[in-house]
């Protein structure tokens, strides 16, 4: 039965102007935020350079989609345990952790890039070349490739280990975020977070293209690391967060009633399928090296700006939702939205001409920002408090498992059938997931304004 609340009179009009920038009017969250910002500019510069170096030392597909593979496995694997952690702890000793881990992995990044040539020939790494060699020879075999570098092994290692730690900090910052601020003022958080988000996804792409072909990837790897600790220093001085209940009973007890509050509530479980598969299907950035390589002719620098596109798209959407009134349909909106993703995926893969690529992968940013919103605004603000980091953990298996996995499904499909029918099967998949969600869960189009439907 819902909580009924006291009466309150009537705002006045002083009361009711809407203040764009109230988030902004708490510290906790000016720090994180900007840590955040941070920490996130570096790991984009990071995936730019890592996909590109990975990519030009195999001239392989299936090599990309390894790549999302070695993201994707910690994910499926620990973030149910890392959402339990999250709710049993503090979720700000994990955040600091977690930024800890994931600067020293940069850092054996950067070694093992500018060691390259020196790396040792050990039976290990050259057993581990054959093997990944074996698997692009089941999906590639008409094309040219090579694993002889003795890096690539060591890479997706430390890949690896930083995507496990990612997955516990990611699991601790989706439920210390809301403590932040006061729930009245979550939806104004959501929206610039997202838009910090966007301006650092344009600002680390752009940039990385740049420092690629002037200073090389290790030092990038370099940056990453102490965008990482800038993280670390700024929420370190972030005062003690309103107190939360902590979850009791058995780990498997707090992990089966996570998953189970999802899937009784079914806006939420329609809106992380919708996400979920739209991600998986429809997403062509990890094909972007290939693009950038054999069909546009641009370069590490355009794929730098075919990389920020979609979040410049997106930070537009995002500071437009902040200024203009609630969206009064948010569940027809994000219908329309994804299947506006899918359709400017699929005239991106048709694409040969480098603008039109670009102004694509625009809209597939402006797209798919209403749908970060919403989703993000529904699960934080359904879930109660004790309960966030499960179910974080849970939407953290819908959403990062789908991009990553669909990295992983982009590279293989890639391999097999060549990127333009990949990215084109992607876009026409994720509209018709949306039509079978709309179909499914007649809830979603009933969704108004994101606070009265939440009330």
């Amino acid at each position: 039965m819902p909580e009924r609340k006291p009466y309150a009179p009537p705002p006045t009009p002083a009361s009711t102007a809407r203040d764009p920038y109230a988030a902004f009017r708490f510290s906790s969250f000016v720090f994180y935020t900007l840590g955040n910002f941070v920490s996130i500019t570096g790991r984009q510069m990071l995936t730019v350079a890592l996909e590109w170096e990975v990519y030009a030392r195999t001239h392989s597909a299936t090599a990309l989609g390894l790549v999302g593979l070695t993201a994707a496995l910690p994910v499926v694997g620990l973030s149910l345990p890392a959402g339990h952690l999250a709710d049993r702890f503090s979720r700000k000793t994990i955040i600091l952790w977690s930024q800890a881990a994931s600067a020293f992995c940069s850092v054996c990044l950067a070694l093992i890039s500018w060691q390259h040539l020196a790396i040792p020939r050990l039976t290990i790494l050259l057993r581990a070349n054959d093997g990944l060699s074996f698997i692009a020879h089941v999906f590639e075999r008409h094309a040219t490739y090579h694993f002889d570098d003795l890096s690539l092994p060591l890479i997706y290692f430390v890949m690896l280990v930083s995507s496990s730690a990612r997955t516990f900090g990611w699991a601790a910052r989706a439920s210390y975020f809301p403590t932040l601020v006061p729930r009245d003022h979550f939806a104004n958080a959501v929206t610039w977070n997202s838009s910090m988000f966007q301006i650092a996804c344009v600002l680390g792409p752009a940039t990385a293209g740049f420092l690629i072909v002037r200073l090389g990837f290790p030092f990038i790897y370099a940056i990453d690391a102490c965008c990482a600790l800038a993280f670390f220093l700024l929420v370190l001085p972030i005062k003690k967060a309103r107190a939360s209940k902590r979850v009791s009973g058995s780990p498997w007890e707090s992990l089966a009633a996570g998953i189970h509050f999802v899937l009784g509530r079914k806006v939420i479980l329609a809106a992380l399928t919708l996400d979920m598969f739209a991600v998986l299907l429809g997403g062509a950035t990890a094909l972007l090296p290939i693009f950038a390589d054999q069909i546009l002719h641009c370069g590490p620098i355009g794929l730098g700006w075919l990389r920020a596109a979609p979040a410049i798209g997106a930070f537009g959407m995002a500071v437009a939702i902040a200024y203009l009134p609630p969206m009064r349909h948010a569940g027809r909106a994000l219908l329309w939205c994804v299947s506006g993703f899918g359709l400017s995926t699929i005239l991106f893969g048709l694409s040969t001409w480098f603008w039109l690529s670009l102004l694509m992968l625009f809209f597939t940013g402006l797209f798919d920002s209403v749908s970060m919103v919403v989703r993000q605004t529904l699960v934080q603000l359904l879930t109660p408090d004790e309960m966030r980091g499960r179910v974080s953990a849970v939407n953290n298996i819908f959403i990062g498992t789908s991009n990553e996995f669909g990295a992983l499904e982009s590279g293989l499909t890639a391999a097999v059938f060549g990127p333009v029918i990949s990215v084109v099967a992607g876009g026409i998949g994720t509209i018709l997931v949306v039509a079978a969600v709309a179909f499914k869960w007649p809830q979603m189009r009933k969704i108004g304004a994101l606070d009265k439907s939440l009330a």
